[in-house]
This record gives structure tokens, sequence and C-alpha cells, in this order.
């Protein structure tokens, strides 16, 4: 048996961003279906500010971190898709990726093609198989074709400017909301066909303006409390609302008789972690988010970079909504 020691970024208690703090932990071999792998870059998500806050509690003291790109050590029993020295990158229901080694299950694992760097995988996994469930997995129950229109909040984000540059692959006309001016230029130079400052603009009346006043077939809402009354405003009849996050805090009780009086709307409430549950699934997902980023079609804007010993700086610009694109702490 081997030990390494590697830093870890880690919670001991829940709160702000000054919980956090470098701790060295001690590694050792991977066990059947795991593999070790030394990161090269770690991708920062909201999610990690909910594990952090204590909004997803989870038992402590906790690393954190759900994405990240690097090498093969070591390859536990059991393991096919990957040997020592692959580059790999991921997205685990599993935390811990803020660190420089770790051992973890195989299964999220693929390998990243030669043309995709670290820190571009590193930033795209979560991020990618996201965009990637929403715009093919989380369909409306009258379809999705060319033309149709979109509503994605939180636009210009890591999800976000990927979607927009997806959704105009696809032909979607996606209606992007931002926080600012500067945001929404960023959506139209990434695919948006519309942008919309949720800030000076009420982005209800400028969706029914667009649309001629029918509205959009899907909303993706990862804003949660402060969008998701009006989201459901802006749906035609039989839309979808796609909730799959809460930037601005988790949306209260309601009764379902709105989405009736609405419009027989439908409501979903999606988390990728259930779409990565699979090796096969997962393996699918990536082969099309690889395939879309590789054709240039789809570019991963990386926008901040910080030091992983930076991490609570980088914790703030995230919670500030300070940043744009993607961003990424180096080991």
């Amino acid at each position: 048996m081997s030990e390494h020691t590697s830093r870890a970024v880690r919670i001991h208690a829940s709160g702000g961003p000054e919980q956090l703090v470098i701790d060295t932990v001690s590694v050792g071999d991977p066990g059947p279906g795991q593999v070790r792998i030394r990161h090269h870059a770690v991708g920062l998500n909201y999610i990690d500010v909910y594990q952090r806050s204590g909004l997803y509690p989870l038992p402590l003291p906790l690393a954190l971190g759900v994405e990240g790109a690097g090498v093969i050590e070591a390859v536990g029993e059991g393991v096919t898709h990957l040997k020592v020295g692959d580059r790999a990158a991921y997205a685990a229901n599993q935390p811990g990726s803020y660190c420089d080694v770790r051992v973890m299950p195989a299964m999220n694992l693929c390998v990243l093609p030669d043309g995709i760097d670290f820190e571009t995988g590193a930033a795209m996994m979560l991020k990618g198989l996201t965009a990637q469930y929403l715009l093919k997995r989380c369909k409306p129950v009258e379809g999705l074709e060319a033309g149709d229109f979109v509503l994605f909040h939180a636009a210009a984000g890591g999800v976000g400017l990927i979607a927009c540059q997806w959704a105009k692959a696809l032909g979607l006309k996606l209606i992007a909301t931002a926080g600012s001016d500067e945001k929404c230029k960023l959506a139209l130079e990434h695919g948006a066909s519309h942008a919309v400052n949720y800030r000076t603009e009420d982005f209800v009346a400028r969706v029914k303006e667009i649309t001629g006043g029918q509205g959009v077939k899907v909303v993706y809402d990862s804003v949660g409390k402060d969008t998701f009354e009006k989201s459901l405003d802006c749906l035609r009849p039989f839309g979808l609302l796609v909730s799959f996050g809460n930037a601005s805090g988790p949306v209260p009780p309601f009764a379902p008789g709105i989405l009736g009086a609405k419009g027989s709307l439908y409501l979903t409430r999606q988390t990728v972690f259930t779409h990565i549950s699979s090796r096969e699934r997962t393996q699918a997902m990536a082969d099309d988010l690889f395939a879309v980023v590789s054709s240039g079609q789809v570019k991963i804007r990386i926008d901040q970079r910080f030091a992983l010993t930076d991490v609570q700086s980088a914790h703030r610009s995230l919670e500030a909504r300070a940043t744009t694109g993607s961003t990424v702490l180096l080991p």
C-alpha cells in the first residue's frame, strides 16, 4: 500500500468562504472500481457554494469540488476504460476535486480527447454535461425543433455560455437573461438570439414581445426563487419549466393549481447527477459534448483562474456574481 499526501480544500463547519481551509490528507491506492488521479485543473461550480453554505448538507469535514481534469496515476481492479497515464476529466457526485491528488470511483471519468487541454476539460465537464442534458434530454411535451424559442436565465455564466452556443448549433432561438448589459452582450456574442437585462427590463414583457405574444416552449432556470413565478409567465401553453439550480435561494412551496391556470404547464427539477449515474450514459453524454467542442461549435470560455490556495477569493467572486464563463482552480 503506497501512501501519498495531498493538499485538499475542506470545510469543518458550514458557512461563508472563510470556512474553506487547506488540509493535508493522505491518499492511498485505488480499490476495485476506483482510480487515483493527479489534477492539473479543477472546476468551480455553484453547487460547491451550496455544499459549503449547508444548503445541500453533507457530513463534515467535507472536501469540496465535483469537477476536475488530470492524469491517471493508478487504476484499481475491474476498471477497463482507463489506464495509467491517460488524460481524463470528470464531473462526479462525490465531492473532493479541490485537491492535488485523489482516489475516486472511475465511473464518471472519461478519457480527454487530445485536442482538449486540462483547463478546458476541468471547466467543461459539469457545465457541458448540464447543457447537454438540458438541451437534449429535457424536451417539452410538444418537442423542440429548429426555430423554436427557449429562455435561458443567467446565460452569461459557465452553463449559459455553453448553452447559447449549443442552442444556436441546434437551430434554436435562445433568449438570454443576465444581470448587466456587459453580460447580455457576452450572451449575444455566444449565439443567443436575444438578450434581456433583467435588472433594467421586465423579462416577461420582453419575451412576449420577442415571441409575438406566444411565449417560449421551455425555460431553463438555475436562479430559483427570484425568477420562478415570472418564468412560468413566459411559457406558452403546455410549456416546460426546467428548474436546475437556486442561485437566488430555493423556490418556496406553491400550489400545483397555478400550473393549470397558466396554461397546463409542466415543471421539472433536474440534477446532472441523475443523468450521469451510469458509466454508459456518462460516456454517451461526454462523447456528445467532446464532439461539439472539438468541432468548434461550442467554445469553452475560461474567464477566471485562481490558485488552489486562493479558493476563498474564488468563492467570493462567484457569489458576488462577478464572474462570467467558467472558473478554474489550479493546483
